[in-house]
C-alpha cells in the first residue's frame, strides 16, 4: 500500500506536524511524500531526511506559493492515481485541503485518527473526544487526517528518500491570495511546546491576561494557550486556542489559569503529561483532568508562582 503524506512547511522550514503523520502513514506502508510551493528545494531536503519515507514529490509552481487549497487538491487527486491514501496533519492547513481532496476522489474522508488499526480500520474521537469509534473504510482510496498528538514523531534525520520533481496542475482560478498577517513569535509554537500556560476568560481582559500568563510563560520557557471564551472576548488572538475548535496539544506540562474546564477546551489539552489547574470555583470541571489543582484568586497565586520561579 502507498501512501501519500502533505508535508505542512512555511518559511523554509517544514512543520512537525508532519512527522507524526509519516508515523501514521509507515503502519499502512510505503510512504511517500509531497512537497508543494514556491521555491521549496531546501523543504525537499528536509523532507528527504525523515527516517522511513521512500519518495518525495516536488511540485515547485508559484500556483503552490501560498498552498491555496483549491490550487493544491486537484494535484494531490492526481497524484492519486498512484497512492493508495493521502495523510495530512489534523491541522488548519490539512483540514482545508483533505476535504476537497476527498470531494475529488468521491470518498469518504476519515477524520482526526488516533490509531491505525489496519489498512482499513482506524480509531477516531466522538463527541469531543469522550468516546472513540473504530471505523472500517470500504474506499478504494483513503483520504485521512492525522491527530499529531497521537503518534510518535518520525526522526527528523537519517532519511535518504529519493526527491522527485513532479509536473502541477497549475492555478485552477477559483481563488487568489490577496494577504496574511502572521503572528511572530520568540516563544515555542503552540502544537510542539513541552510546556504551555493557557489563561481563560476570568482574566477579566487582554491587558490582564498578558501581565499575568506571559510573565509566568517566560520563566518556564512556555507557549501561551487561550480557552475559546478568552480568544472570543477578545484576550488572546486566535492563534492561541486550545480546544476542540482549536488546536489539539499534549505537552508535557499544562498550566490552566482561570479556565473552568469546558468540554470543547478539555478536548484539546488532557492528554497532557501533568494538567496544573489554576481557579477559584473548587467545583470547576478542569480539577477532574489535573493532577495538581490550586483553588484561589488567580491574581494573588499567579504573581506569587511566578515571583518563586
Amino acid at each position: 500500500m502507498k501512501t501519500l503524506v502533505w508535508v505542512e512547511h512555511e518559511g523554509g522550514e517544514l512543520k512537525d506536524a508532519t512527522l507524526a503523520v509519516v508515523t501514521a502513514a509507515g503502519k499502512l506502508g510505503e510512504v511517500h511524500l509531497l512537497v508543494a510551493g514556491q521555491d521549496v528545494g531546501s523543504v525537499a531536503q528536509q523532507a528527504a531526511r525523515i527516517a522511513g519515507v521512500g519518495k518525495v514529490h516536488v511540485a515547485d509552481d508559484a500556483a503552490y506559493a501560498h498552498g491555496l487549497p483549491e490550487n493544491v487538491a486537484p494535484l494531490i487527486a492526481q497524484l492519486m492515481g498512484y497512492h493508495d491514501a493521502f495523510l495530512a496533519p489534523a491541522t488548519t492547513t490539512g483540514k482545508n485541503i483533505a476535504p476537497r481532496v476527498a470531494a475529488l476522489l468521491d470518498v469518504m474522508q476519515i477524520s482526526d485518527i488516533l490509531s491505525v488499526e489496519d489498512q482499513d480500520t482506524f480509531t477516531r474521537p466522538i463527541y469531543a473526544g469522550n468516546a472513540i469509534a473504530t471505523v472500517k473504510s470500504s474506499d478504494a482510496k483513503k483520504v485521512i487526517t492525522v491527530r499529531g498528538t497521537a503518534f510518535e514523531k518520525a526522526a527528523a534525520e537519517n532519511g535518504s528518500a529519493e526527491i522527485e520533481r513532479i509536473g502541477g496542475t497549475g492555478d485552477q482560478g477559483l481563488s487568489s491570495f490577496v494577504g496574511q498577517e502572521v503572528a511572530h513569535s520568540e516563544r515555542p509554537e503552540l502544537t510542539s511546546a513541552s510546556i504551555i500556560v493557557s489563561g481563560g476568560r476570568a482574566l477579566g481582559s487582554s491587558e490582564q491576561f498578558h501581565a499575568f500568563i506571559d510573565p509566568l510563560a517566560d520563566k518556564l520557557g512556555a507557549a501561551v494557550g487561550a480557552s475559546r471564551a478568552a480568544v472570543d472576548a477578545g484576550y488572546a488572538p486566535n492563534d492561541y486556542q486550545v480546544g476542540q475548535t482549536g488546536k489539539i496539544v499534549a505537552p508535557d506540562l499544562y498550566i490552566a489559569v482561570g479556565i473552568s474546564g469546558a468540554i470543547q477546551h478539555l478536548a484539546g489539552m488532557k492528554d497532557a503529561k501533568t494538567i496544573v489547574a489554576i481557579n477559584k470555583d473548587e467545583d470547576a470541571p478542569i480539577f477532574q483532568v489535573a493532577d495538581i489543582g490550586l483553588v484561589g484568586d488567580l491574581f494573588k497565586l499567579l504573581p506569587e508562582l511566578t515571583e518563586k520561579l
